[in-house]
């Protein structure tokens, strides 16, 4: 139990620095040339979590096409989840709960990685969260800033980025009790699933929102590739 709750701290970092993002956001003035460049990096920040983490481990087993199914089937849950938010907000925009949607999703990968890693070694979970906590930062911004764009109170935003600490920790006590137990195959094909609905969510919400002004600097270009690049940074050495 002492290692769980070790596992629980260390997964705590990375929710610090989300949440920190959408105080950051939520206290500063967002402008819609500055949500655009947010959610370029924070979409530049995904795609490397998939490209970079998600992805090539999934393919390391020798039935390869199971993590590959796997992405299909989270492509076809983030279709699901897009239909469901869209009647529950009754034709309103549904963009920023999507955008919210997949931010939690990356930290609940997070989380079964920290989770996973600190049940093997304390060094190992350390070294993934102290990963993960850069690139929560800009991703937490990206998803609180969406939202002031709606009628959405401070207080409920406020919830929203709180409530960030949740998947993660989720994420943490599957991957300490439940996924460190499991085949490869179980691992990696958890993880490509998490990709399928990053990669979707990435494509169909978080690059079309970013273009709502009617933006299409090159600087965006430059804030998406960065965040790919700060990612891979992080993930090569400290990951």
């Amino acid at each position: 139990m002492r290692n769980y709750l070790i596992a629980l701290a260390l997964g705590a970092l990375p929710a610090a620095a989300n949440f920190l993002g959408g105080i950051l956001a939520e206290f500063s003035r967002v402008s819609a040339r500055a949500l655009s460049l947010a959610l370029h990096l924070a979409a530049g920040i995904v795609i490397a979590v998939v490209a970079v983490e998600l992805i090539p481990q999934a393919l390391e087993v020798d039935a390869a096409w199971v993590p590959i199914l796997a992405f299909v089937l989270g492509g076809g849950f983030y279709l699901a989840v897009d239909t469901g938010v869209e009647r529950l907000t009754k034709g309103r925009d549904a963009g920023p709960f999507i955008i919210f949607f997949g931010v939690a999703i990356d930290l609940f990968s997070d989380g079964i990685m920290i989770g996973t890693g600190t049940s093997i070694e304390f060094g190992l979970g350390l070294l993934l969260a102290l990963g993960q906590t850069p690139a929560d930062v800009p991703e937490g911004f990206a998803a609180i800033a969406t939202f002031k764009n709606t009628n959405l109170d401070r207080r409920a935003r406020l919830l929203l980025a709180a409530a960030f600490a949740f998947p993660i920790m989720l994420g943490v006590t599957l991957g300490y009790w439940g996924v460190r137990g499991q085949s490869e195959l179980v691992q990696f094909s958890l993880l490509a699933f998490t990709a399928g609905v990053l990669t979707t969510v990435t494509v169909e919400e978080i690059i079309p929102e970013s273009h709502k002004d009617g933006s299409d600097s090159r600087l965006a270009t430059g804030f998406f590739v960065g965040g790919f690049a700060l990612f891979a940074l992080v993930a090569e050495y400290l990951g």
